[in-house]
């Protein structure tokens, strides 16, 4: 599988993620596994799709026989599946949030995005997320409108599952980009799309899969856990028990690599990934701090890319 020198169309995320991976896509790409290049891998596996940079990325440059992608987020997974089944009649929805929204003025436009989330979040016990049906068409078109509209492209819930980021007052969100939903369509209609946690995957791997983990990101402090993407969050002990599932998939035979926030940035004394994953390769690479809303608290800062194989600069 040597890598494409006529890429497929450049599908790219249709929703803004916070903690997406565009920025490390170079770095990682260093980090990939040789046997990417030379073949012998043939699937990809991504257990935390998110905003799925990665998983276009990998797809532009190297042709795989066979993705699955999974995440427990079910209204993302719903998108996904959207998009792959019924991207023309989304399209049609989309247009017409479009229209709505720029045929108004500013604090119209507002209002409008109020409107809409309010309706999101009333509808949230009345959709059947286990039964593909129209409905999905109507809240796909309203997750990528409040991720394009609201405050720093979030998509961020309460508790009780409601999406509950403010207004993001832009003058020209781009809300319908039909040519990247065509692209993404065509790519996941060659993908499996599954709901459920990142041990979902387990059967799907084997000795000749490249599997990729980006889960929430540990917080560097205390008081910055907003990264709520699911209503039930991700903690201390989910990333042991996900470590636990990196060393099970590791005895596969499968390549592996994780990415995760540094704790070592705010408290050098922090080996909690080192500790970890103690025994495979950890590398550190830069980054941004890119989701804070003061500027002042964004800045250079380290990552940690974790594999089971040796790195570039191991």
């Amino acid at each position: 599988m040597a890598k494409q020198t006529d890429p497929v169309p450049a599908a790219r995320p249709f929703l803004k993620w916070a903690g997406g991976k565009t920025q490390l896509l170079d770095e990682l790409e260093k980090r990939l596994p040789e046997e990417i290049r030379t073949g012998k891998i043939t699937r990809y596996v991504e257990p935390f799709i998110g905003g799925g940079a990665v998983f276009f990325y990998l797809n532009r440059h190297f042709s795989f026989e066979h993705c699955d992608i999974c995440d427990v987020n079910k209204e993302l997974i719903l998108s996904y599946r959207v998009i792959q089944n019924s991207v023309q009649e989304l399209i049609a929805e989309l247009e017409n949030l479009k229209s709505a929204y720029f045929s108004r003025a500013g604090d119209m436009q507002e209002q409008m995005y109020y409107e809409v989330r309010n309706d999101f979040n009333l509808n949230l016990t009345r959709i059947d997320f286990d039964e593909y049906n129209d409905a999905w068409i109507e809240r796909t078109a309203q997750i990528i409108f409040l991720n394009r509209t609201c405050f720093n492209g979030l998509f961020r819930v309460n508790r009780r599952g409601e999406f509950n980021v403010p207004f993001g007052g832009y003058k020209k969100p781009d809300i319908l980009n039909q040519e990247n939903l065509h692209t993404v369509s065509a790519l996941l209609k060659k993908t499996r799309i599954h709901l459920g946690d990142f041990t979902t995957c387990q059967e799907q791997v084997n000795d000749r899969t490249f599997v990729y983990f980006d889960p929430p990101y540990r917080p560097l402090k205390r008081s910055s856990s907003f990264t709520s993407y699911s209503k039930d969050g991700f903690s201390d002990a989910d990333q042991v028990r996900l470590a636990g599932f990196f060393r099970k998939l590791d005895g596969s035979g499968a390549k592996v690599m994780l990415s995760n926030s540094d704790p070592k940035n705010e408290k050098p004394q922090d080996t909690f990934f080192d500790s970890l994953y103690a025994g495979y390769y950890v590398g550190r690479v830069p980054a941004r701090r890119r989701i804070n809303c003061k500027g002042t608290c964004r800045g250079d800062i380290s990552e940690l890319v974790i594999t089971n194989y040796p790195q570039p600069d191991e």
